[in-house]
């Protein structure tokens, strides 16, 4: 599993916060790796191009399932790299991901959510209207999405239309805003539903 972090989040920030001693106490065969992208802008593929040349496709290629998984700023990358490479992956985990600006979002929801919503055209930078469209068009053949938040999360209007979108099962609410505590306590939910 490769663990995207969000803004001002380091790798050390999932280590400090247990997501490793989760996956111990519970005795499951998952590696975890926290990659730090150093993004220069958002939009910047360059980092995602050698994480798919240099780590998921080696992995891939030596049989090896691999999980992208992100929080916050990290889930929008996870799903911008789904997005835009046709590495297979094994799933996705998404806690608390920003999906974009809110006039992105409201254009979304002003179309009675993501299944009436037509993405347009897209412009060659555009990031967060490609991960849109992604997620808008992913078919049956597509890696399995895993969305978790807290309820009173500051992109929470954002994950409901997500949310909204996915099978129930895929999706895990649960009280707290955006923070450690409750990304660590989606964390144990998605090892237990998932891995245990």
């Amino acid at each position: 599993m490769l663990w995207l972090p969000g803004a001002y989040n380091t790798p050390e920030d999932f280590v400090q916060a247990g997501f490793g001693t989760a996956v111990a106490r519970r005795g499951l065969p998952l590696d975890l790796e926290f990659v730090d992208l150093e993004l220069r802008y958002l939009g910047d593929d360059e980092p995602l191009l050698e994480l798919r040349d240099k780590v998921v496709a080696p992995l891939h290629e030596a049989g090896i399932a691999v999980w992208l998984c992100g929080i916050s700023l990290g889930g929008l990358l996870a799903l911008h790299f789904a997005a835009s490479y046709s590495v297979r992956l094994a799933g996705l985990c998404l806690l608390a991901p920003y999906l974009g600006n809110r006039m992105l979002i409201a254009e979304i929801a002003r179309a009675r959510g993501l299944d009436q919503w037509q993405p347009g055209a897209l412009a060659e930078g555009d990031a967060e209207r490609r991960t849109w469209r992604y997620i808008h068009q992913r078919g049956k053949d597509a890696p399995p999405l895993y969305l978790g938040f807290g309820r009173e999360d500051r992109f929470a209007p954002a994950l409901q239309l997500l949310a909204g979108h996915l099978p129930p099962e895929s999706v895990d609410v649960v009280e707290g805003g955006h923070d450690w505590r409750t990304w660590t306590r989606l964390w144990g939910n998605f090892l237990d539903s998932r891995f245990a």
